[in-house]
């Protein structure tokens, strides 16, 4: 995720990044410009389009279409960022837990063996639940050290909780913890799965596909109509106005793709990574 400082906004209008959407969009508005300059070549030199003619008058529909395309465009970003920011609060809930699972482990278990083992895998599972919503290789261990079956791991976050609770229980039966506090961390520790659940919901569910291909078929048409009803109103100066509705238009639709699966390696994205690591410094200080 990219930092920065929101009170420095004349730097924006200048600096240019990779997650900048024009850089994209740079060819298309360069074929846009093209074909809008041919449409005021041929309405203004050849068709020599009038103020009496219907087309001149095609204005009016892109001002009702506009309307209405700046409703479904508010939709799908606000959709796009209830998706990134539900992703953040479920990482934060799993940095609040992992602290809360670290702070009672130290707290009710004595032995430097279990505790050691604890102070292992509680941020394992951080870390391999960001890399499991990447999609990524995920080497540990656990993993490294079974003689399993290679399809017991399918689901590796899974197998980390299975081992954190096994390690719990085994305390339980060898009376190092009591009923009670047995109680008290499985709630903690299912609290992590719940987590994950939620994790996957947000990215296994896009946003409908029939939806986002309306949408990006709305913006086509409704770019490629524009030469024609505002050529005979504004000239030549018709392609750079194309251009730049164009580039909001496809912009906010980019931006919303990007931002809708918050767990992949996008600049936009959330630093799942970072706070995997703060989780893992959280824990070691809080159980040695």
């Amino acid at each position: 995720m990219i930092s920065y400082n929101p009170k420095e906004w004349f730097a924006f209008i200048f600096q240019f990044h990779k997650a900048d959407t024009f850089r994209k969009l740079l060819p298309l508005m360069l074929v846009l410009a093209a074909y809008s300059g041919l449409i005021a070549y041929l309405e203004i030199e050849y068709w020599q389009i009038t103020g009496k003619s219907h087309i001149s008058n095609l204005n009016i529909a892109h001002g009702l279409l506009g309307f209405v395309i700046s409703l479904l465009l508010v939709f799908r970003t606000n959709t796009a960022y209830d998706r990134w920011w539900e992703g953040r609060k479920m990482w934060g809930a799993l940095v609040n837990n992992s602290r809360n699972l670290a702070i009672k482990v130290a707290s009710m278990i004595k032995g430097s063996s279990d505790k050691a083992e604890l102070r292992s895998l509680i941020p394992a599972y951080a870390h391999v639940l960001s890399l499991h919503l990447k999609d990524e290789k995920i080497t540990h261990w656990l993993f490294e050290e079974e003689t399993l079956p290679e399809d017991v791991y399918n689901h590796k976050p899974n197998q980390i909780a299975k081992t954190i609770m096994g390690k719990i229980n085994e305390l339980y039966e060898a009376g190092k913890i009591t009923g009670d506090q047995l109680i008290v961390l499985n709630a903690e520790i299912q609290s992590l799965t719940d987590i994950c659940g939620a994790c996957e919901r947000i990215k296994n569910t896009p946003i409908p596909y029939s939806y986002s291909v309306f949408i990006k078929k709305f913006i086509f048409f409704y770019v490629m109509s524009l030469p024609f009803g505002y050529s005979f109103h504004l000239g030549y100066y018709v392609v750079p106005v194309v251009m730049f509705v164009f580039y909001v238009l496809a912009s906010l639709e980019l931006i919303a793709e990007e931002i809708e699966d918050p767990f992949g390696n996008d600049p936009n994205d959330l630093p799942t990574a970072k706070m995997a690591d703060n989780i893992r410094k959280n824990v070691e200080e809080l159980i040695y």
